[in-house]
């Protein structure tokens, strides 16, 4: 099988997904609110056994099937899951459902490309993943804020932001690190059929990989034995507890 960037095929894509976004009425049914079942669920999960949040006020869903939200007013990209993980080490802040919960703090109920073009859609611009050779080169692009908002138990909204949830696995110390819009890339098989490599599960990346949508940019091993991150588990709500996520680029004008 035959590996392939195609980088221009990909901006292509999303910039017209992203066209799509700006022009497309605005979805609003309302989900009931609170926690889903005891424990997150598994890898193959079915959608609708997943907990849901309610959508956020002024914002457009951008598909019936992911959970992803553009606010252009403010330059927001919305996108919901749950609790997968409170303990351990980590790869990622988040996966995609039903690919690497067992390494990330939360599952996010979309496709990754759809993440992708809403990110556009609102004003960030992808750089390059990490690269290894000839010589290391940490991720570019757009710097990307995260905010995470989960209902208590009284239903009233609490919020942190995603480094809150992380911290150094030899210091302790809360990440400090900020995420790039990567942008990830197109791989093209044998018979011609374009994939999204971030659909693999390499969605918000806190180790370095060369399909992540998300990246920070340092040196991040994802050897077993060079893990730089784990869980920060007194800050993390319970397992299977629907989480927001806030996606805002660092724009110029924002500043």
């Amino acid at each position: 099988m035959r590996t392939a960037w195609n980088r221009v095929d990909c901006s292509l894509w999303c910039v017209a997904l992203a066209a799509c976004v700006l022009l497309a009425a605005p979805a609003r049914g309302q989900f009931p609110g609170g926690a889903g079942p005891q424990g997150a669920p598994g890898e193959g999960a079915k959608k609708a056994d997943l907990p849901k949040l309610p959508e956020p006020e002024g914002a457009k869903r951008l598909t019936k099937t992911d959970e992803v939200w553009v606010d252009t007013k403010k330059h927001e990209v919305i996108v919901d899951g749950y609790i997968a993980l409170r303990e351990g080490y980590l790869e990622m802040l988040s996966c995609l459902t039903g690919t690497k919960e067992h390494e990330a703090i939360i599952g996010a109920q979309t496709k990754a490309q759809t993440v992708h073009a809403a990110l556009l859609a609102v004003g960030a611009k992808s750089g390059h993943p990490v690269k290894f050779r000839p010589k290391f080169e940490p991720p570019t692009g757009t710097e990307i804020e995260i905010e995470v908002r989960w209902l208590d138990d009284k239903g009233e909204w609490q919020s942190a932001k995603a480094q809150d949830w992380i911290r150094d696995s030899k210091t302790k110390k809360v990440m400090t690190q900020p995420w790039v819009f990567a942008g990830s890339g197109f791989w093209k098989d044998e018979k011609g059929k374009d994939f999204y490599m971030a659909e693999s599960g390499d969605f918000i990346c806190v180790s370095n990989f060369t399909t992540a949508m998300l990246d920070i940019p340092i040196e991040s091993s994802q050897s077993n034995e060079g893990l730089l991150f784990e869980a920060n588990t007194e800050k993390i709500p319970a397992l299977a507890t629907p989480v927001r996520m806030v996606l805002r680029p660092k724009l110029e004008e924002n500043k």
